[in-house]
């Protein structure tokens, strides 16, 4: 089963938020394994396991066992995921929380199906119900989230999305505090994690960006997501691998194999099987970068040939035709022209 992951942004915010309270940031950084670094880009992944360490121990600094509430709570999801810029840019409540749906694993990837909530019916209205296998192994996920949920709409308006709240875990110790977060009843030891959603607020108007905003998001958090999924399969964790090192020459099967924790022969039959060599993904991928510098960006034929891995230009010419059918400076031809008829 692939590795789980979270968004660097989602924790580095918790990291700041327990700062704010107290903790020692390279302390907290240490006690769940995660490098700082790491946490510089919002779109890097951190496996999931070192968030709830991060968690544990931000809760164990702070004093604090309910941080996970507040940080759902205080927390702008805009400020550490562009799922929470999705959200503002979006038309009305329905259509943000449908969005959510879409991109949440670009925040926190979950044990489960293709969404992570569901909607039900019965004699009381409409619930959202969190579809996670494995709920209670993590509880601090699911008090963030639905205060998130619940307090984050609260800033365009929404003064109450949920009539009532349910959790599968029992009552940690300070329940009243769910019921100050949540201004909702609260039941522990539910056969569900879910929200009574108030259906007077699905269709309250936000769009606090400009709706042409919506589509730039959209399509950034769309690539996003396929490179996410892109990075289960082996064949993308190997181009992950080969990006910061495309430049240094020829890359060696044995030390993608290596840093993957793979023999030689095991990377081999593991990308055969999803039917490519190591050489093909090499090539490839010099392929597409290689189209994309000249096409794209104010990059000379040599600085792309160096960018992609090849010390001769010669020797990039001769594999950008046989990859293309037409020369590197064909391209970089076209892509001034472009430029120049559009500027």
């Amino acid at each position: 089963m692939p590795e789980l992951t979270v968004a660097a942004g989602l924790a580095d915010g918790l990291m700041t938020f327990a700062q704010g309270r107290g903790a020692d940031r390279s302390a907290l950084a240490a006690k769940a394994g995660i490098a700082l670094a790491d946490l510089e880009d919002q779109d890097n992944r951190v496996p999931f396991e070192r968030y709830v360490a991060l968690m544990r121990a931000a809760k164990a600094m702070t004093g604090d066992p309910a941080l996970a509430l507040h940080y759902g709570e205080m927390n702008d999801l805009a400020q550490i995921s562009i799922v929470g810029l999705i959200g503002e840019a979006s038309e009305t409540m329905l259509e943000a929380m449908h969005q959510l749906n879409r991109f949440g694993r670009l925040v926190i990837e979950f044990d489960g199906g293709p969404d992570r909530f569901t909607t039900a019916v019965d004699h009381e209205g409409v619930w959202g119900v969190d579809t996670r296998q494995n709920p209670n192994a993590f509880p601090e996920l699911t008090e963030s989230t639905f205060a998130r949920m619940i307090c984050g709409p609260r800033r365009f308006g929404v003064t109450q999305l949920a009539k009532a709240v349910q959790v599968t875990h029992p009552d940690p110790g300070y329940g009243d505090e769910y019921e100050r977060v949540f201004q909702a009843p609260v039941t522990f030891n539910a056969p569900r994690n879910a929200m009574l959603l108030d259906e007077k607020w699905i269709h309250h108007r936000l769009q606090a960006q400009p709706r042409y905003v919506f589509g730039i998001f959209s399509e950034r958090a769309e690539a996003l997501l396929q490179r996410l999924q892109a990075s289960k399969t082996i064949r993308g964790r190997v181009e992950g691998l080969l990006l910061p090192i495309l430049h240094t020459g020829e890359p060696r099967m044995d030390t993608v194999a290596d840093r993957l924790g793979l023999s030689r022969p095991t990377l081999g039959r593991r990308l055969k099987a999803e039917g490519v060599t190591f050489e093909q993904v090499l090539d490839e991928l010099r392929h597409r970068l290689a189209v994309d510098y000249l096409s794209g960006r104010k990059v000379s034929v040599n600085e792309t040939a160096y960018l992609v891995g090849f010390s001769e230009p010669a020797a990039f010419s001769r594999a950008f035709k046989r990859w293309t059918g037409v020369s590197p400076s064909t391209i970089r031809l076209g892509a001034e022209s472009n430029r120049a008829t559009t500027a």
